[in-house]
C-alpha cells in the first residue's frame, strides 16, 4: 500500500488517501480534505512532536500499541439498519490495534488518565477496507479540529513543573468538554475489559433508502476497572502481555454496537453525548483470536482511516472523521519517511 504515496508531500498524501475510495462506495465528503484541513492537521502534528518528541518509527499519538486479528459476523439488526456490506451475515476478517494514549512508546500501560484505544479494519471482499476508530472515553474533550489544536497547545505549553495555573489549567477551566472528556477514562485490567467509542456520527443508509445516525460502541463481554493503587502496582507492559496470554486460553469477544440518534438530536459535535436512554442496537460480534508476533514492525505501516467506509455507511455533518483522517495521513508520512 505504502508504494503509492510520496511520503515527502502530505498533502499528497492526503488527496491519495481520497482518491482510493471509490465514489460508488464512499461517498465524497462535502468539502476536499486537503483544500480544508491540510494546514490545520500539520498544525496539530507538529504540536504532537512538541509534546512528545520524535521516536522514529512510532505515531505521534498511540504510540504503544498491540496488533491482533479475528473475525467479525454481523448481527440480523445490523442488515436492517444498513445494507452495507460489512453487515451481510458472512464472516469478514479484520486487524485490529489496541493502543495507550501520547506518543512515548514506552509509557506504563497503567499511567493515571490514560485513554485506551482500539481501531478496527475490516476486510470486505475485492479488498475493500472499513476502518473503525475509537477511543475509551464517552466524548471526544473539543467540538473542532481548531479546537482540539488549542487543547494540544495548552498542552505543550504545561510541562512537568510549570507554574499554576499552567496554560492547561487556564484551557480546561473554560472549556468544561475538556474534563467531560477525560475524567471518564480508567485503566482496565485487560484490554478486553474496556469499553471504547466511535464519539463521531456516522449515517447508516439501508436497502430502501432510509437514513439513520448512529455512534459506535465497542462492548467487551466484561468491563473491569484498576483502582490508581491497583494500576501503579502492575508492570510497564501489563496490558501489552495480557492479550497474548488471554488469547492463547480462549478468543476475546467484543460486541459492536451502535447507539441510534432520535429526532433533534445533533450529529456534528463529538464533544456532546447523546441520552444514555437512547436505543442501543447490535451490529454483530468481533472475535478476537490471533496477536501477531510481529506486532511491533506491522504496526508500523498500518493506517487506520475514519474516512474508510462503503456503500451504505456515509459521512455526517461531523467534520472530525475528515480532521482526523487529514492528521493521520500527515503523520503516517512523516513517521515512515
Amino acid at each position: 500500500m505504502n508504494a503509492e504515496f510520496d511520503r515527502r508531500q502530505p498533502t499528497q498524501f492526503i488527496r491519495s488517501v481520497y482518491m482510493r475510495l471509490a465514489p460508488s462506495e464512499n461517498p465524497a465528503p462535502s468539502a476536499a480534505p486537503d483544500e480544508d484541513y491540510s494546514a490545520l492537521a500539520s498544525e496539530i502534528v507538529d504540536i504532537f512532536y512538541k509534546i512528545y518528541g520524535n521516536h522514529p518509527g512510532f505515531r505521534v499519538n498511540h504510540a504503544k500499541g498491540l496488533v491482533a486479528q479475528g473475525h467479525f459476523v454481523a448481527a440480523p439488526t445490523a442488515a436492517a439498519l444498513s445494507r452495507a456490506a460489512l453487515f451481510d451475515g458472512s464472516t469478514i476478517p479484520f486487524t485490529v490495534r489496541f493502543s495507550n494514549d501520547g506518543g512515548f512508546p514506552a509509557i506504563p500501560d497503567g499511567a493515571p488518565g490514560n485513554i485506551k484505544g482500539m481501531a478496527v479494519k475490516f476486510h470486505l471482499p475485492g479488498g475493500r477496507e472499513v476502518d473503525i476508530v475509537m477511543l475509551a472515553v464517552k466524548t471526544f474533550p473539543m467540538a473542532t479540529g481548531e479546537g482540539f489544536r488549542d487543547l494540544l497547545w495548552a498542552i505543550s505549553e504545561s510541562p512537568e513543573g510549570a507554574p499554576k495555573p499552567t496554560a492547561l489549567d487556564e484551557f480546561a477551566a473554560s472549556h468544561p468538554t475538556v474534563s467531560a472528556s477525560f475524567d471518564t477514562a480508567g485503566t482496565p485490567d485487560s484490554f478486553a475489559h474496556e469499553q471504547y467509542y466511535g464519539l463521531n456520527a456516522f449515517i447508516f443508509v439501508d436497502g430502501d433508502g432510509r437514513r439513520q445516525a448512529v455512534r459506535y460502541i465497542m462492548a467487551p463481554e466484561e468491563i473491569v476497572y484498576l483502582s490508581a493503587e491497583e494500576a501503579a502496582q502492575q508492570s510497564l507492559d501489563f496490558l501489552i502481555d495480557d492479550l497474548p496470554q488471554r488469547i492463547a486460553k480462549k478468543p476475546v469477544l467484543f460486541h459492536l454496537t451502535a447507539q441510534l440518534a432520535e429526532a433533534g438530536d445533533q450529529t456534528k459535535d463529538p464533544s456532546e453525548p447523546w441520552s444514555r436512554d437512547h436505543r442501543v442496537v447490535d451490529l454483530g460480534v468481533l472475535t478476537v483470536d490471533k496477536v501477531l508476533v510481529d506486532s511491533r514492525e506491522v504496526q508500523k505501516d498500518l493506517l487506520f482511516l475514519p474516512t474508510n467506509l462503503t456503500d451504505g455507511i456515509e459521512l455526517s455533518d461531523d467534520r472530525m472523521p475528515l480532521i482526523r483522517t487529514a492528521v493521520y495521513g500527515v503523520a503516517f508520512a512523516r513517521r515512515t519517511r
